[in-house]
C-alpha cells in the first residue's frame, strides 16, 4: 500500500514537472510571437547606447496585463516635433524624456539618454491632440510598435481613431486592417 502511493505521489510530480515544462515552452513561444504593426517579429525599441525601455525593461514594447497605461508605441525622442517639444513637454509629464537611465547594453552602471521609448498608448491620444495632430508628433518607430496598439484602437475606432490613423499613416499602413495574431 505505501508503495502504491509513493509511486502515484511521484507520478503526480512527474505529471505537474511535465505541465509546467509544457507551459513554460507555451508561454516562451508565445512571447516570441509578438509582432508590430506590420504583423512581423516586434523589433527592439531601444539599442545600444539608449536608455532601456519598455515597460519589463527589456527594450520591447511587449504586451504585459500588469501594464494598465499598454506602453506599445515606439517613439523616437532624439526626432524634431514640429512644434519642437517632445513628448513629456507636449503630455505635461516630468521631464524624463530628457533624463538618463540605465543603458541597453547589458548591464553596465552607465546611464544612457532616452531616445527611443515605448510609450503609452493612452498618453499617446492625448500626445496627438495637444501636438497639433499628427503631422506634428516626433517620429514613431513602426518596426518596434506593438501590434496590440491598433487592435486597442480598432476595438473602440469612434473612440480611438485619430490614433489609429495617425499610426496607419505614419506606418504607411494604407488602410489595411491588422488581425490579432496567436
Amino acid at each position: 500500500m505505501m508503495l502504491s502511493r509513493t509511486v502515484f505521489i511521484v507520478t503526480l510530480a512527474s505529471a505537474a514537472v511535465s505541465q509546467a515544462e509544457r507551459l513554460g515552452k507555451s508561454s516562451k513561444s508565445k512571447s516570441d510571437q509578438k509582432t508590430n504593426v506590420y504583423g512581423k517579429p516586434l523589433s527592439k525599441c531601444s539599442q545600444t547606447g539608449m536608455a532601456l525601455t519598455g515597460f519589463t525593461r527589456t527594450g520591447r514594447c511587449v504586451e504585459e496585463k500588469d501594464d494598465e497605461g499598454s506602453h506599445h508605441i515606439c517613439i523616437d525622442l532624439s526626432s524634431e516635433s514640429l512644434n519642437g517639444k517632445n513628448f513629456c513637454e507636449v503630455t505635461k509629464q516630468d521631464d524624463w524624456c530628457d533624463s538618463k537611465m540605465e543603458c541597453d547594453d547589458g548591464g553596465s552602471d552607465k546611464k544612457c539618454p532616452v531616445e527611443h521609448w515605448c510609450v503609452c498608448q493612452w498618453a499617446f491620444e492625448g500626445y496627438l491632440e495637444k501636438a497639433g495632430g499628427c503631422d506634428s508628433i516626433q517620429e514613431i518607430d513602426c518596426e518596434a510598435t506593438n501590434n496590440e496598439a491598433i487592435l486597442a484602437y480598432q476595438a473602440d475606432e469612434e473612440e480611438h481613431g485619430e490614433a489609429l490613423a495617425c499610426l496607419k499613416k505614419r506606418c504607411n499602413l494604407d488602410g489595411a486592417v491588422v488581425v490579432a495574431t496567436e
